[in-house]
């Protein structure tokens, strides 16, 4: 709802008229605001203004269906499919009937799937031992590994002793949305229900406060937060245990942290995203992480190994990076974590597809003891599997990252990443991370930034179109595609905060720090000043808006399923 200054608490106000006199003292992109007193509306989604408050949902129907089943998983990445394969492995081995369903956001299963990967094989193969019979694509095992430390024209070569956890002997080079598609077939030959194309919108519970399941999202909404004469209900799925495996910064595990305080004894999580690793922990708010990856790509060491290349595909996605310290509790009433939603990944090796898995087949394992037992007993209507944060804690999973735990911290001493080379010579090579201390982390990503008044902007090459590239162009790329004619799912708690600090304070960080062109400030149709212009139909769901946005402002939420990147093997 937009509000005139009149209608502001009188504190509000007088800041705000503070700020006004000072208009003149601030830099050029603080006196980039609008003159208007009215903020022009952009979030309309139902999270933000109820439809209970909305006279245009006066009358529509608003009943779900519901399915009832024994455990419903959200997310169909490698976590969320390594726990339906084990259940149903169990069940087919145990003679039990325990029916799984699962649901995943992108049309297509690994459609939204990005990695890098040099997958480290272990989870997979104790998974799937007869892998090489039933032909999983995994055909490029690695043969060497270069890794060095690039100056401004140089590259510094580091040897990779045995024992290090960069060392990739034994991988393999996968393209894991084609991995994650045929665990998919896999997963449904065992019995599972898959259902791509559904996007887990609303976490369901119990009387008693557990978790009773998920909805699905509603669709047939207007892009003003109408009904269309199309619009239908989302489907509830009900289940004795729901595992979250939705990925990096899941929407509907933010909201489990804060009603069950899961992260109230780990440390703050901390991100980086992965165009080529670039940590979201940067103070200077006129880094644009995609034009650091153009530049990147120019540099001598790395631009003979693209020149005549061919750029085929684009994509970005966040990635955990706290480790260990940022893991947070992992069961409640109901339901559990599982993969990268918790952040399972090894940051020195740069892989967490390994962990994901083995921690999807653990909670397998932990659900069906519980759920086979002649006398299943609960406190609570939605059973809480407490078993599964042990057993992880018991596994080669907690043994792994608590011996690289240090690695990452250590870098964010006063010698930087040199700092941190030395501790990990010293410390985890030597001694294997046995060392009796703990690094903890700063702070939160998004309280990192200085204000562009502290900062030089940073001047990038323009791309020349054979080994760098604009934008938009690679967004093209993605095969990102929305519905144009629904709410923004990049929801903003309070429409005024963009401009009113993010811009005059920051200069705008979301221009930049959103890999998608999502972001723009564009001159106001009328008057003095600018507005954020949503571009929600560029969206690659990588997170980072959500994760960086100095003011916590954004919250991004799902938009109807089906939308969003459809990479092919990334």
């Amino acid at each position: 709802m937009s509000l005139p200054l009149a209608k502001m608490s009188c504190p509000a106000y007088q800041c705000f008229h503070a700020l006004k006199i000072k208009k003149h003292h601030l830099p050029l992109c603080a006196a980039r605001w609008s003159s208007t007193s009215i903020v022009p509306r952009i979030t309309t989604h139902y999270t933000i203004y109820p439809r209970d408050k909305d006279q245009r949902w006066e009358g529509v129907n608003m009943e779900r269906f519901a399915e009832e089943a024994d455990v419903v998983i959200v997310g169909a990445g490698p976590a969320g499919l390594s726990a339906a394969v084990r259940l149903k492995q169990l069940a087919t081995k145990h003679e039990k009937d325990i029916r799984v369903c699962l649901v995943e956001k992108a049309a297509q299963i690994g459609a939204h799937t990005l990695s890098g990967a040099c997958l480290d094989p272990c989870a997979f193969e104790e998974l799937f031992p007869d892998w090489k019979e039933k032909g999983a694509p995994l055909k490029t095992p690695v043969t060497e590994d270069r890794f060095g430390i690039l100056t401004e024209k140089y590259r510094i070569p580091v040897p990779i002793l045995p024992g290090l956890p960069m060392n990739n002997h034994g991988n393999y080079i996968v393209r894991l949305g084609h991995l994650v598609s045929w665990m998919g077939e896999q997963a449904e030959a065992l019995g599972v229900e898959v259902y791509p194309g559904y996007a887990a919108a609303e976490v369901l519970f119990h009387e008693d406060g557990s978790v009773k399941g998920v909805a699905t999202n509603d669709v047939g909404i207007q892009k003003d937060g109408a009904p269309k004469t199309t619009f239908e209900r989302g489907l509830e799925l009900h289940a004795k245990v729901t595992i979250f495996a939705e990925g990096c910064h899941g929407h509907l595990a933010k909201q489990l942290y804060k009603k069950f305080d899961l992260r109230a004894s780990c440390d703050p999580q901390t991100y980086g995203i992965g165009l080529k690793e670039v940590g979201l922990d940067y103070q200077n708010p006129y880094l644009s992480p995609f034009r650091e990856f153009q530049r990147w790509k120019h540099h001598p060491s790395i631009q003979t190994t693209l020149e005549g290349g061919k750029r085929i595909a684009y994509g970005a996605r966040a990635l955990n990076e706290g480790g260990l310290q940022s893991v947070p509790k992992l069961t409640f009433p109901g339901g559990l974590l599982i993969g990268c939603s918790p952040g399972f990944m090894n940051v020195p090796k740069i892989k967490g597809t390994h962990t994901a898995m083995k921690s999807g087949s653990l909670a397998a394992e932990s659900i069906f003891k519980q759920l086979s037992g002649e006398n299943l007993q609960s406190k609570t209507t939605g059973l809480h599997v407490t078993e599964y944060e042990d057993n992880l804690k018991k596994s080669w999973v907690w043994k792994e990252l608590y011996a690289v735990r240090n690695i990452r911290p250590s870098c964010h001493g006063f010698l930087g990443i040199y700092g941190g080379m030395i501790y990990t010579g010293i410390f985890y090579w030597i001694f294997r991370g046995m060392e009796p201390w703990t690094l903890r982390h700063k702070g939160f990503d998004s309280d990192r930034l200085k204000p562009a008044k502290d900062c030089t902007p940073i001047e990038y090459p323009k791309p020349d179109g054979q080994i760098s590239f604009d934008l938009l162009s690679s967004v093209a790329l993605s095969g990102t595609n929305h519905e144009h004619d629904q709410p923004a799912h990049l929801t903003l708690k309070d429409d005024s905060i963009p401009v009113n600090r993010n811009l005059s304070v920051y200069d705008g960080p979301e221009q930049r720090f959103c890999p998608a062109g999502v972001y723009e400030f564009v001159p106001l149709e009328q008057g003095d000043g600018y507005r954020l212009q949503i571009n929600a139909q560029n969206c690659v769901h990588c997170k980072t808006c959500d994760i960086k946005d100095p003011s916590q402002n954004i919250n991004w939420v799902v938009p109807e399923g089906g939308g969003g990147p459809a990479y092919n093997g990334m």
